[in-house]
């Protein structure tokens, strides 16, 4: 037997009104095809764009952070000079006891990509195994950590929120294999009173699986307490911990949303 969309809708609407105990048919109208009303159409035309030749290229619009060459577009953020870590190979990699760093630019909601490695020696177990991390806007931390067959608290593995999400899946590679993080952002916004309209949100792919899904973050990445929210400007840095492990980063990339 075929049903209509008008008379199944109708069908479902007086099953709906029985439950309810209302018994006069007039009071629920069945929804017709005329009631389903279009999206409103876009503002303008998107904008043409290349995507990258191969998975993990930068498209035509975004904006490179590391040219594989120099660290010209980072500063140091213990004393706002030129980043120190190691370039070589077309990568860079943590100097121990230089400090963290930052890119110069700024952004708030965005699409990052991100390729990294821990070390290809192992040393140190937990959170002392190819320890780094990647700060959006210089607050949320995405974890970095050696965490194939190493064993550490649950929502401090690699990809997770530090200390808020745990990834859904362990997706690791080997230590010394090449790593991929391809991030969406969404950045926070604040009243005039410093507290959180829109609470910052991310969703991340580990090696081209799903790993956090628009997870709603808590608040600034602390260590040593929870998480909580300062405000801060609409746009902040994108920052790389220096965690005394010698993780490499390479093929770093980001679209401004």
């Amino acid at each position: 037997m075929q049903f209509s969309l008008t008379k199944t809708a109708g069908l479902v609407a007086l099953a709906f009104a029985a439950g309810l105990g209302i018994s006069a048919v007039s009071q629920v109208q069945p929804i017709t095809l005329q009631d389903l009303k279009p999206f409103d159409p876009p503002a303008k035309e998107p904008m043409v764009i290349t995507p990258g030749a191969k998975l993990g290229d930068a498209s035509s619009d975004a904006i490179r952070l590391f040219d594989g060459k120099d660290l010209s577009g980072w500063k140091s953020l213990r004393d706002g000079s030129e980043a120190k870590w190691t370039v070589k190979d077309g990568y860079f990699e943590v100097m121990p006891r230089t400090g963290d760093i930052a890119t110069k630019q700024e952004f708030g909601d965005c699409q990052l990509h991100i390729e990294w490695a821990t070390p290809s020696v192992v040393k140190g177990e937990g959170q002392g195994r190819g320890n780094s991390g990647i700060f959006l806007m210089g607050h949320y931390e995405l974890q970095v950590l050696d965490s194939f067959q190493n064993k550490t608290y649950f929502h401090g593995q690699a990809g997770s929120i530090y200390k808020q999400h745990a990834p859904l899946v362990n997706a690791s590679r080997q230590p010394g294999e090449w790593q991929t993080y391809d991030v969406i952002f969404q950045s926070p916004r604040f009243d005039e009173q410093g507290k959180p309209t829109r609470f910052a949100r991310m969703t991340v792919l580990h090696n081209g699986v799903l790993i956090q899904n628009n997870s709603q973050i808590y608040g600034e990445t602390f260590n040593d307490k929870p998480a909580l929210y300062l405000k801060h400007p609409n746009k902040g840095p994108l920052k790389l911990q220096d965690h005394g492990d010698l993780v490499r980063y390479r093929n770093i990339w980001v679209r401004p949303l």
